[in-house]
């Protein structure tokens, strides 16, 4: 994980070590019931889904596909999350609406040091079935972040039952070296737990390339 998101916990007194899995998550916060909840519960983290509401006004909201619409949009969802000392992940399914969202996210949180994660499936991974984000259009979005933001980077993956699961392979891992060479910002991997055991030479040979 991210150093500066640790640190942020750790100097609260939030955390007890400056150890990863002492952060707790609430995922797929993506309603007004869940962000309250989140918000009053012991959470570190707080993960959501942004997409462009389907109907008028367009704009973003915190809704995970296939949902359309949202009782919260991301300008109330960060409003709410102001007030509180926690960290966001926002995790984008589309570029359209990666733009403006990041526009409010800067007007909104401008507190520096607050751990920001932006999200988003740029790769095809093992079983992957969904189109991916098309990384460049991705990246040129989030250039101007400011420098302490997270990037997680990942790749779109399935899973079955009853049958044998390929894992990440060294096509995919040298792809995302490929694309994370340049970057600036700290990167994390989302990878699915169930590939893990088939593909830790992958994923530990693209830890190592970098100190990001």
């Amino acid at each position: 994980m991210s150093e500066q998101t640790l640190d942020y916990f750790f100097s609260r007194r939030k955390i007890q070590r400056r150890d990863a899995a002492d952060v707790r998550w609430s995922h797929a916060v993506n309603s007004r019931s869940g962000l309250t909840e989140a918000l009053t519960g012991p959470t570190h983290m707080l993960e959501a889904d942004v997409i462009m509401r389907g109907r008028d006004p367009r704009e973003p909201i915190m809704a995970h596909p296939p949902d359309t619409d949202s009782d919260i949009t991301l300008r109330e969802w960060l409003e709410g999350v102001k007030e509180h000392d926690r960290g966001i992940k926002l995790d984008f399914k589309s570029l359209e609406a990666l733009s403006p969202s990041l526009r409010l996210l800067q007007e909104a949180l401008a507190e520096p040091g607050r751990p920001v994660w932006i999200n988003a499936d740029i790769l095809p991974g093992p079983g992957g079935r969904a189109t991916p984000l098309d990384p460049q259009g991705f990246l040129s979005a989030v250039r101007t972040l400011p420098a302490d933001m997270v990037l997680s980077l990942s790749w779109t993956t399935g899973w079955s039952a009853r049958t044998e699961n390929p894992g990440y392979s060294w096509d995919m891992v040298h792809m995302m070296e490929d694309i994370c060479r340049t970057l600036k910002h700290p990167v994390t991997f989302p990878v699915r737990a169930a590939l893990m055991a088939q593909s830790v030479s992958q994923l530990t040979w693209l830890l190592q390339q970098s100190d990001r």
